[in-house]
């Protein structure tokens, strides 16, 4: 009982967390669309016009950006078959987030349903997952001790790991838009907090469970450079 106490605890203090930054990003949001319509107001038809041009140019970038993300693979959930894929999928990436999971494992099935909302909605990260019992190379290298684990790649290098719940609230019942501000935090995507009208949580309304998958072969997670034009020379010490 004690346990489960301090779990709900922790939940509970997350969670509070997760709303307090929710409400800083709202205000913030707000706050930009005040002074835009404050700027908007003294402007003169010379200088909306010039306006238009630079959103139109803006429009333009967007979507050949898209159009580009998307034919690289981006918008849906990468499998990586083994090592090798794992380097050469991160090659040319500046935004990568590598799914270590189990197959069957409930934890892994939720954290992949959240993943694909995640690559949905933002295609400009490269969003894969690999089985961990199928690439031991790879798992022990990164030190990788628990199931499922988020691999964090920016231009090649690993820099940091969501594992498990614990920064989502320390249960599976938490909902997209957490991990979403979670890895908007740490710069793996652009996201700023409103746009979470899809929700993957698949126990809505139902009770929460603190689980995640353990194994002794499975080690803790730590910052490493990866070089993917040489894969012996990775995980160098």
């Amino acid at each position: 009982r004690p346990r489960a106490a301090r779990t709900m605890a922790q939940h509970e203090v997350v969670q509070a967390m997760m709303e307090q930054k929710i409400y800083e990003m709202a205000r913030a949001a707000e706050d930009a669309v005040d002074d835009e319509m404050h700027r908007l107001d003294k402007m003169d038809g010379d200088d909306l016009e010039e306006l238009r041009r630079k959103r139109l140019e803006s429009m333009q970038t967007a979507h050949a950006a898209r159009k580009s993300y998307l034919e690289r693979g981006h918008g849906v959930v990468n499998d990586l078959d083994d090592e090798r894929a794992f380097f050469d999928k991160m090659k040319g990436e500046d935004k990568m987030i590598v799914h270590f999971y189990r197959p069957s494992s409930w934890p892994c099935e939720v954290m992949a349903k959240h993943l694909e909302v995640v690559a949905q909605k933002h295609v400009e990260t490269l969003v894969c997952r690999i089985n961990a019992e199928k690439s031991p190379f790879l798992t022990e290298r990164l030190k990788i001790w628990m199931l499922p684990t988020l691999c964090l790649v920016r231009n090649t290098q690993v820099t940091d790991y969501i594992v498990g719940f614990d920064d989502v609230g320390g249960s599976d019942d938490f909902p997209t838009e957490h991990l979403r501000l979670v890895l908007a935090s740490k710069g793996l995507i652009n996201y700023e907090g409103g746009d979470n009208d899809v929700d993957a949580n698949p126990r809505a309304g139902k009770k929460p469970v603190n689980v995640v998958e353990k194994s002794n072969n499975l080690r803790r997670g730590s910052k490493m450079a990866l070089n993917s034009d040489d894969e012996s020379s990775d995980f160098d010490d």
